[in-house]
């Protein structure tokens, strides 16, 4: 029996993974830690932890910055993937602090904890994202692309990903570091942008979007995020220690266009957007070069994008009960670059 430690993993790409392994390794153990953050949820794991103990997910309430907690979980474990971050660039531009402490700090306690027992941890897969490129300065982004972060998010994102690396060749960890690209999927908390501009329309309200509307990301269903670390952890290990993984699509969709593909599958005929100004820190474009991981690995995305949205859309139609609690956090008042205060 294999036991993978997950940080992060009541959060929504990390409760993802946490359902894939429990699913699809039957005689893995899976540990948990989580400090439950508003972005995380008991809710999102695959058993009731309040019902029952079950001897295949253990989880620990616990923040990745307890340095004697993740000894202890590390110890135990033959796989770490961390996804334990803030991870909402609008939140870091008014509250930066938490970001670097838990992105940054954290990850420096983990990859100490790792360290320590390296001679056990088969690999340590750390998640980091593509919003440590900044805007893309080639019609894709690999793996070499320059990391110009333009929020305080991304900039804690970017300390983090170094760090591993740094890990990787001074002390010689099992690390990988993987950038997803843009997530989307069920269970998403509604301050991003997919869920947000889904909830609007099932609850009437027209759609924000940032200045223009032109600013795009590469959006990849999560499942397929999943399967790409998973082929990571099994690899032959020559294959991905001390790499860098894309993963992504290569396809990218505008804030306008999601706001318009989503009015046209909930409400045809009708215009529900409408514009705010600018955020500050605002990313530009992104889409993926992903070929470092289809030839290494032979993963391709396996969603695309519309039947992705058609499910999404359906599941948070299906599960009103599970988002409507979050609507008091879906607006977020920031200052626009042109000096006015804005809902984001």
């Amino acid at each position: 029996m294999k036991t993978v430690l997950i940080t992060g993993g009541a959060g929504f790409i990390g409760s993802a993974f946490v359902n894939y392994v429990y699913n699809r390794y039957p005689d893995y153990r899976i540990i948990v830690v989580d400090a439950l953050t508003y972005a995380g949820s008991v809710e999102n794991f695959p058993v009731k932890i309040w019902e029952k103990e079950n001897e295949r997910f253990i989880f620990w309430y616990g923040d990745v910055q307890n340095g004697e907690l993740m000894d202890t979980l590390v110890s135990q474990s033959d796989m770490v993937v961390h996804f334990a971050a803030e991870s909402h660039v609008t939140r870091s531009i008014y509250d930066n602090t938490k970001f670097f402490r838990t992105d940054v700090l954290g990850t420096q306690i983990v990859a100490n904890a790792v360290c320590k027992y390296k001679d056990q941890v088969e690999r340590f897969v750390h998640i980091s994202t593509s919003e440590v490129y900044g805007t893309a300065v080639s019609e894709t982004m690999d793996e070499n692309h320059p990391l110009n972060p333009m929020s305080p998010y991304a900039a804690a994102k970017a300390g983090a990903d170094r760090l591993v690396y740094s890990y990787w060749v001074t002390y010689g960890i099992p690390a990988v570091i993987v950038r997803p690209f843009n997530n989307f999927g069920p269970r998403q908390h509604l301050e991003k942008v997919v869920p947000r501009f889904i909830t609007s329309v099932i609850l009437k309200e027209q759609l924000r979007v940032h200045g223009d509307g032109q600013a795009a990301r590469d959006f990849i269903y999560v499942d397929d995020t999943c399967r790409a670390i998973d082929m990571i952890l099994h690899a032959p290990k020559e294959k991905v220690i001390g790499e860098v993984f894309n993963v992504g699509t290569g396809q990218h969709h505008s804030i306008l266009s999601i706001a318009e593909d989503i009015t046209h599958l909930m409400c045809p005929g009708n215009d529900c957007s409408i514009h705010v100004g600018d955020r500050p820190g605002q990313v530009m474009r992104h889409t993926a070069d992903a070929s470092k991981i289809q030839k290494i690995l032979g993963w391709r995305p396996q969603m695309n994008w519309k039947d992705g949205l058609q499910k999404v859309i359906v599941w948070y139609w299906d599960n009103e009960d599970w988002w409507k609690k979050q609507l008091w956090m879906r607006d977020i008042p920031i200052i626009t670059g042109e000096g006015k205060r804005e809902l984001h």
